[in-house]
């Protein structure tokens, strides 16, 4: 689905009509350009929730930028206006299509709550001016209407930032901003009411020198209303009663806002803990392990250094249970374009279907080895294959000492031992002894899980042992007499398997033939059976011939008579 704003109408129910089938302007609410919108509109919404009280409690800020605030005004509407428009030309999803109807699109957004908000908003109450004058910028309080904007911009936001943690922590600052903001200028408007420099808690007296000056007004407001909401006391006593409720609603407000930090900077926190402990695996429980069995300080080091290791540099170990959230397809798209380029580098690989190497790309493992770590060693089993990311590794004597080679990033041992090539005479033994210099990063391949998915591409598999067999003739290690052999040995069990498949189809076929005859056999026993019973049907009982038997001839003819009876009924014939 495209991200941006045109969209393709198709001919369906709730679509477009044919005659109107065309490039229409709709914005896909997951796409870029809503998401850049939706930015835009978060200046206007700030604008009016942070300076509409401000001029309101602050006359003087109203009277000398009068002309600035009204262009503010204008462009704030103009694009409160423009995001109506927008939002008849945006789609929604039905059934995970988009629709992009408008006149769906429309409808839809008519009947919702928002509409009436955006409407409202949008009513043009400053001509009340032409009455009140223009020094009464309360009358576009309901510009506050279009707050819930500003929260969906958050959202997306926060969903789309490298740094969602960062972004909360800003946010609720921002929040904390807004509220000593408005406490503020509400402070400013009560020491007006009341009267300037009546009393130590109110406003001083903007005739002394200093306290007339507008910044001077905001920044002393700020900061007694920071003292009031932050709890650290310092402030004048009250005096009137307007005064004891105005610190009595901002104690219940910072409490309230001291929950709600409290709260939120913990559940940033926990987040931060559970990014790490999904990323990295816990050093605390591995340690307590080893403490309680005694484990030796020198291995004890090597472990706290590896665990040390993966922390600073940010390596993961566990890139499956990182992932394992994602859909299956989105999974391995993820993971081939962070892999793959690394898979094909292994010669082995080479000109293989995309679809297998995307396969074999789920299945890498990565591991890390500490400096002096050995990967494997002589002699030992190959149950796998190990592609170097990054870091060093020495192919070494039995010494450990001796160096025979230097393996680098982007290169590969073991694959030999994971493909099972006739003749091959390393057999799964590994032949070397291989020993990481420094940190090195590699991906592990097993054997089980190249055959499982070489079992669903049989042609890539005979591509894969080809190449190995050439690998080892390079290396004068294919035994050519052994590989015939064994071809020779599995030609001949496959042409035995091909035989006894012939004897079983045969025996098959008789088995069918036997089973024929034999339900032939019980049609024609079962007709004889039927006929049997349709000629004893009409005999007469014992008790019918002794009566027969006492009157004498009608007997006789009774007998007859059935017998021409049964002789006219006769059963029908199987088909």
């Amino acid at each position: 689905m495209s991200q941006d704003s045109k969209v393709k109408t198709t001919e369906s129910s709730g679509s477009a009509p044919p005659e109107a089938r065309k490039w229409l302007p709709v914005l896909d609410p997951s796409g870029d350009y809503y998401y850049w919108w939706l930015n835009t509109m978060a200046f206007p919404v700030m604008y009016n929730l942070i300076i509409i009280v401000c001029r309101a409690c602050f006359p003087d800020l109203q009277h000398y930028y009068l002309a600035s605030w009204l262009v503010l005004d204008c462009t704030s509407d103009l694009l409160y206006l423009l995001d109506i428009v927008v939002r008849f030309h945006t789609g929604f999803l039905e059934q995970g299509i988009l629709v992009v109807d408008k006149g769906r699109i429309s409808s839809r957004y008519v009947r919702t709550w928002s509409f009436f908000l955006d409407l409202v908003s949008l009513l043009p109450t400053e001509v009340a001016y032409v009455s009140l004058g223009p020094h009464t910028p309360t009358l576009r309080l309901n510009r506050f209407l279009r707050v819930p904007r500003l929260f969906e911009a958050f959202d997306r936001m926060e969903t789309r930032t490298v740094y969602p943690n960062a972004f909360r922590i800003a946010k609720l600052m921002l929040y904390v901003f807004v509220v000593i903001h408005w406490n503020s200028c509400l402070y400013f408007a009560l020491s007006r009411y009341l009267g300037f420099g009546c009393d130590a808690w109110v406003y001083p007296d903007p005739a002394q020198p200093g306290f007339e000056q507008l910044r001077r007004q905001y920044l002393y407001s700020f900061y007694f209303s920071t003292l009031i909401l932050t709890t650290v006391g310092d402030t004048p006593l009250p005096d009137r009663e307007e005064e004891y409720l105005f610190m009595v609603g901002d104690f219940l407000l910072a409490v309230m806002g001291f929950a709600t930090i409290m709260g939120s900077m913990s559940s940033v926190i926990y987040n931060m803990n559970t990014a790490d402990a999904a990323f990295y695996p816990d050093h605390a429980l591995v340690k307590k392990y080893m403490k309680r069995h005694h484990v030796n300080r020198r291995l004890e080091r090597r472990v706290i250094d590896w665990y040390q290791h993966l922390q600073i540099n940010k390596k993961m170990t566990n890139e499956v249970a990182i992932l394992q959230h994602l859909p299956e397809q989105l999974w391995a798209e993820v993971a081939v374009s962070v892999h793959l380029p690394t898979l094909s580098r292994v010669q082995i690989f080479q000109n293989c279907e995309a679809s297998l190497l995307e396969e074999l790309v789920l299945k890498l493992q990565p591991q890390t080895y500490s400096p002096g770590e050995y990967v494997c060693r002589k002699g030992d089993i190959g149950r796998e294959m190990y592609i170097i990311r990054e870091g060093q590794l020495a192919v070494v004597a039995d010494d450990g000492v001796t160096q025979y080679a230097v393996l680098g990033a982007g290169l590969y041992f073991g694959e030999i031992s994971i493909i099972n090539i006739k003749g091959n005479m390393f057999g799964n033994r590994r032949t070397a002894n291989i020993k990481s210099l420094g940190y090195s990063d590699l991906f592990c391949l097993s054997k089980e899980d190249l055959q499982e998915v070489l079992s669903e591409y049989p042609q890539a598999q005979a591509v894969m042992e080809e190449k190995g067999r050439e690998i080892l003739l390079k290396m004068n290690k294919l035994d050519v007499n052994a590989e015939a052999a064994e071809i020779a040995l599995q030609e001949a069990t496959e042409a035995r398997l091909r035989g006894l498949d012939q004897q079983l189809e045969d025996l098959q076929t008789k088995f069918a033939r036997l089973l024929a005859e034999l339900e032939s056999s019980a049609l024609k026993i079962a007709y004889r059976v039927e006929r049997l019973e349709w000629q004893t049907r009409e005999w007469p009982m014992p008790e019918e011939l002794a009566e027969a038997d006492d009157e004498g001839e009608p007997g006789e003819g009774t007998s007859k008579d059935a017998e021409g009876r049964a002789g006219q009924e006769e059963p029908p014939s199987p088909e």
